[in-house]
């Protein structure tokens, strides 16, 4: 018998949460660590250099917090896209493509493991 394949194995789709798991752990201890680098009040013992100096510091130290925001908040988003993952694998839907209907190749899901699209799909956007 011949069966068509409208979802991942549930082996497949252990192998996926294991991935999701060590991206989600990994994202997070960057996110960690984003958020300590701008939270951090990053006082250097610049207060007995020139002013000059101080002020350059702190327009540069602004700058920096604000792309550390904005990184926190990007991780943010891949860590809610991968929690919804799980959640896909959970409910046996994972690894299809929400345009096509079909699988999506298990390469692209490796690389991309929040992917909800196939290439095909992604193609046609």
């Amino acid at each position: 018998m011949i069966e068509n394949k409208t979802r991942y194995s549930d082996s497949d789709l252990q192998e996926f949460r294991e991935i999701i798991e060590e991206k989600i752990r990994k994202a997070e201890e960057d996110l960690a660590l984003l958020r300590s680098s701008y939270m951090n009040d990053g006082n250097n013992g610049t207060e007995d250099t020139s002013p000059t100096f101080k002020a350059f510091e702190e327009g540069s130290e602004t700058m920096s917090k604000e792309a550390n925001v904005q990184l926190a908040i990007r991780q943010e988003k891949f860590i809610r896209d991968l929690s919804n993952a799980i959640l896909r694998i959970e409910n046996k839907t994972y690894g299809v493509c929400r345009v096509t209907g079909k699988l999506i190749q298990k390469e692209r899901l490796k690389l991309v493991p929040h992917a909800t699209l196939s290439i095909e799909a992604k193609m046609r956007q």
